[in-house]
């Protein structure tokens, strides 16, 4: 699959800038700028987050899963245990344990159990699991640099910077 810039349902040139306020159909301003900002990145994350689904679903993958299968794959032959997966996802996964579980039976992880500490079940990404990443890899990347092909370098900088400022704050 190849996205271009006129693939208008993954890219927005500066001309096509929508407002907060008309996206989601408020008349009323926003009681703060703060507000507003808030508001706005959590829009804008639903927005990208739907449109990442949409692609991924014709790898039959969810971005949970795949978030999985990548910092499985990072993680290297040791695994990881559930705690330490989900201490590094990028979304929460509301029940890590059942996700583990079906991507297990789909046959795109291996669990387990330390033999000191039976507590402990170390996941292993599989044969099928780093296929499937190396199917999905290149087309998401693409997918991506579609998606934020009218901002410039410096604009995609600067918006990296800010968002590491805000995640600093959160903490």
């Amino acid at each position: 699959m190849s996205y271009t810039q006129s693939d208008r349902t993954l890219n927005m040139t500066t001309s096509e800038k929508i407002s907060l306020a008309s996206a989601i159909k408020q008349r009323q301003p926003f009681r703060l700028p703060e507000q507003e900002l808030y508001l706005s990145i959590m829009k804008t994350a639903s927005d990208l987050s739907h449109l990442t689904d949409q692609f991924l679903r014709s790898f039959e993958i969810t971005q949970i899963q795949y978030n999985v299968l990548r910092i499985l794959r990072g993680a290297g032959p040791a695994g990881l245990c559930r705690n330490e997966i989900s201490d590094r996802m990028i979304t929460a996964a509301p029940d890590m344990s059942r996700l583990l579980d079906r991507m297990e039976r789909a046959g795109l992880i291996h669990r387990s159990r330390d033999r000191d500490d039976r507590r402990q079940v170390a996941s292993t990404i599989t044969k099928a699991g780093e296929a499937l990443l190396d199917k999905v890899d290149i087309p998401l990347m693409e997918f991506h640099r579609a998606q934020f092909d009218g901002l410039s370098g410096n604009k995609v900088s600067s918006v990296l910077e800010v968002l590491a400022e805000i995640r600093a704050l959160a903490i």
